[in-house]
C-alpha cells in the first residue's frame, strides 16, 4: 500500500466475520432442539434503495441460517391496514423481530407505526422503549446502525476514550443515538462528543477539532478537506443514490463525505459502499438473535 493510501475501515469484512459468529451460534441452537430465530420484514412500495437493503436482508438471514419472511404491499396501502399487519406480527409467535422498512409513503404516520412494533421485536431499534431503555443504560434491543458504528470502531481497534467524536447530523435513527453510545462510560465508547446539524453555527471550525468524525447528515460529500484536521477517523454513513450515466444502474451511491479529498488526511475512514452500510445488517441479525434468545425481554 503507498505511504499516503488511506487506512479503510472493512464494514464489509467485520460484518462478515459478525455473520460467521451468529451462524455458529444458530447451529448451537439448531444442535439443542431450540427455535431457529426468524426475522420479518414490511416493504411498502417500489423506493430502489428500500428495495436494494431489504434483499441484501433476506440473503442475510439466508447466509446465518435464520428464518425469513417478506411481507410486500403497494404503496397505495392505508394506515390502517399497516398497522393491522403490524398487529399480526407481533401477535405471531413464529416471528422474534420485525422491521418496517422506512421510508413509508406520506400518508402513513412513520412514529405510529414504529409504537406499534412491541419492543422485544423492535430489531431495528427505533421503539421509544428501546430507545428510553438504550438513554438509561439498561439492556435494550439498539438502534442497528448506531450499534454498527460503534462494534466497527471497536473491532478496527480504533482508540474512543478521552476522544473528540463530533457526529454531524441529529436524527432519531443514526445521529442522535450514535451520540449517546459514544458517550457512554463504556471501553467501546467514553468519547466527548458534540451533535452538529444544521443550525450549528461554525460548523466546521467545530468539525475541525474533532478526533473521530460520524457524518450522518445525508447530504453527498457534504464533508470536504477543510473540515477534517489531519490524523482524524471518519465514519461515513450517507448512501445517496446520485445520477451517473458512467454506470449500468444509471447511478452511484455517495457519501457524505468527500472521500477522494478527506481519505488522504484520515488515519482511518470508511468508503461508501462497504462501510458502515454492512453494519447495519449485521447487527439487525444479532439483535434477531438477542430477541429470539430472550436476552433483552426474557420469552414469555
Amino acid at each position: 500500500m503507498p505511504e499516503n493510501a488511506p487506512h479503510l475501515i472493512d464494514g464489509k469484512q467485520t460484518a462478515e466475520d459478525i455473520k460467521v459468529e451468529i451462524a455458529a451460534e444458530v447451529a448451537r441452537l439448531k444442535e439443542a432442539g431450540q427455535k431457529v430465530p426468524h426475522l420479518a420484514a414490511i416493504l411498502v412500495g417500489h423506493d430502489g434503495g428500500s428495495e436494494t437493503y431489504v434483499r441484501n436482508k433476506v440473503l442475510a438471514c439466508e447466509r446465518v441460517g435464520f428464518g425469513s419472511t417478506l411481507l410486500r404491499f403497494e404503496d397505495d396501502i392505508t394506515e390502517a391496514e399497516l398497522l393491522a399487519q403490524v398487529q399480526q406480527l407481533n401477535d405471531d409467535a413464529d416471528i422474534d423481530g420485525f422491521i418496517v422498512q422506512l421510508p413509508l409513503p406520506k400518508h402513513i404516520d412513520a412514529e405510529k407505526v414504529i409504537e406499534a412494533i412491541r419492543p422485544e421485536k423492535d430489531v431495528d431499534g427505533f421503539h421509544p422503549t428501546n430507545l428510553g431503555r438504550m438513554v438509561a443504560g439498561l439492556p435494550a434491543l439498539l438502534p442497528a446502525t448506531p450499534s454498527g458504528i460503534v462494534e466497527l470502531m471497536a473491532r478496527a481497534g480504533i482508540k474512543t476514550s478521552g476522544q473528540h467524536a463530533v457526529v454531524i447530523g441529529r436524527s432519531n435513527i443514526v445521529g442522535t443515538p450514535v451520540s449517546i453510545l459514544l458517550a457512554k462510560n463504556l471501553e467501546t465508547a467514553n468519547c466527548t462528543v458534540t451533535l452538529c446539524h444544521s443550525r450549528t453555527k461554525n460548523l466546521p471550525e467545530i468539525v475541525r477539532q474533532a478526533d473521530i468524525i460520524v457524518a450522518a447528515i445525508g447530504r453527498p460529500e457534504f464533508v470536504t478537506a477543510d473540515m477534517v484536521k489531519p490524523g482524524a477517523v471518519v465514519i461515513d454513513v450517507g448512501t445517496t443514490r446520485v445520477t451517473d450515466a458512467n454506470k449500468k444502474s444509471g447511478f452511484s451511491l455517495k457519501g457524505d463525505v468527500n472521500f477522494a479529498e478527506v481519505a488522504p488526511l484520515a488515519s482511518r475512514i470508511t468508503p461508501v459502499p462497504g462501510g458502515v452500510g454492512p453494519m447495519t445488517i449485521a447487527m439487525l441479525l444479532l439483535n434477531t438473535l438477542r430477541a429470539a434468545k430472550g436476552e433483552i425481554y426474557p420469552k414469555k
